[in-house]
């Protein structure tokens, strides 16, 4: 079988170095809010470009203390709207929903999966306060128009960068192209920890100091409580494995470029449609999504036939059951991207042997 994301062989490569890290950690004995922790924030800020970083327990608590700090600093209130695409996975929206704002879903470009700019100033009201974009799939969701409506209208403009390190548009890197940024580092992401982590990047110092003082319950000196805050913090552990790893990410996101390209290249099956790539430093191959209106026989095919794949995502978030409220909702350009989606196995550590079975089976495929 070949396997959609082999996490195990992605973190070998690595092994001795991380045994060395977490080694450093256990000796020094000291476990949250140290050195390592300071370190891998200083490295991000740099590599993404921003002026600070502040590690957090994991990527959906990276988006909603952006957005509870923008509270606390009265730069929104409850009630107020945040601009968010209808096609993300549900984290997005939860940010959003978790502070008592109010989600307002936008449809995607059926081309990109990204928002589509043309149709966020339609549902711009006098109480939105934000827009939040999603670099889905590894692929930039900004541009130029979405920048200046931010500024038209007054918006701050927020990454979901979960999908997204290390991407770039006009040469800024994606986490610096707007007012803050979460970032995810679950295992599975381009730069995956050991295990959960997050972290909000930013160019905003009152914006950073208010984060990270939420995200330690509140306090930002010990025993003293400015807010009712969080228990979000990235570990030392988790840390040191992505101080580790970071040095990599750019050598790895070229593999997977290098993966794409070849699917693009060599997948020619009629009823595939393959995803569109006009600039390679807007991607970095966090997952290369392929649509099929026959996805479900497809998955069922290549799974009979050794390879593994995924769904981002079978159901929209306002089909879910914990958005109820929202069930009578159409959008059906995002109806059709889920209901036709399929994710193919890109890592950097598929070999190419792997990738020509994968492109020959997809294209026997009747």
């Amino acid at each position: 079988m070949i396997k959609f994301l082999d996490i195990q062989k992605i973190t070998l490569q690595h092994s001795s170095e991380i045994h060395e890290a977490v080694g450093r950690v256990i000796d020094a004995g000291w476990y949250l809010l140290g050195e390592e922790v300071e370190r891998f924030e200083k490295s991000y800020a740099a590599y993404t470009g921003t002026d600070y970083c502040v590690g957090v327990a994991n990527g959906l608590d990276a988006l909603r203390i952006i957005l509870r700090a923008y509270i606390e600093m009265g730069a929104m209130q409850p009630g107020d709207e945040i601009i968010v695409p209808a096609n993300t996975y549900i984290a997005s929206i939860l940010a959003v929903s978790d502070n008592g704002l109010v989600p307002v879903l936008v449809e995607p470009n059926i081309n990109t999966y990204q928002i589509d700019e043309q149709k966020i100033e339609a549902v711009i009201t006098a109480r939105t306060k934000g827009i939040m974009i999603v670099h889905l799939y590894g692929q930039c969701a900004y541009t130029d128009k979405i920048g200046n409506i931010c500024k038209q209208y007054g918006l701050k403009l927020i990454e979901d960068n979960a999908q997204a390190h290390g991407c770039k548009f006009n040469g800024i890197m994606t986490g610096a192209l707007g007012d803050a940024a979460g970032h995810s580092f679950y295992p599975g992401k381009n730069l995956g920890a050991l295990g959960d982590g997050g972290a909000v990047t930013t160019n905003d110092r009152v914006l950073s100091n208010v984060v990270r003082t939420l995200a330690n319950y509140g306090s930002s000196v010990k025993y003293k409580f400015d807010y009712q805050g969080y228990n979000s913090r990235l570990d030392e552990l988790q840390a040191a494995v992505l101080s580790v790893k970071l040095p990599y990410l750019n050598n790895e996101t070229a593999r997977r470029r290098e993966i794409a390209a070849s699917y693009l290249k060599h997948i020619t099956h009629p009823d595939i449609i393959l995803p569109m790539i006009t600039d390679w430093d807007a991607y970095v191959a966090h997952l290369f999504v392929i649509r099929t209106k026959k996805r479900d026989e497809l998955q069922y095919f290549l799974q009979e036939k050794g390879v593994q794949t995924l769904i981002h995502y079978p159901i929209p978030p306002y089909k879910q059951e914990a958005y109820r409220a929202w069930s009578h909702l159409s959008f059906p350009v995002t109806e059709k991207i889920h209901a036709e989606v399929l994710s193919l196995p890109i890592s950097p550590v598929i070999t190419d042997e792997e990738i020509e079975t994968i492109v020959e089976t997809v294209n026997t495929f009747r």
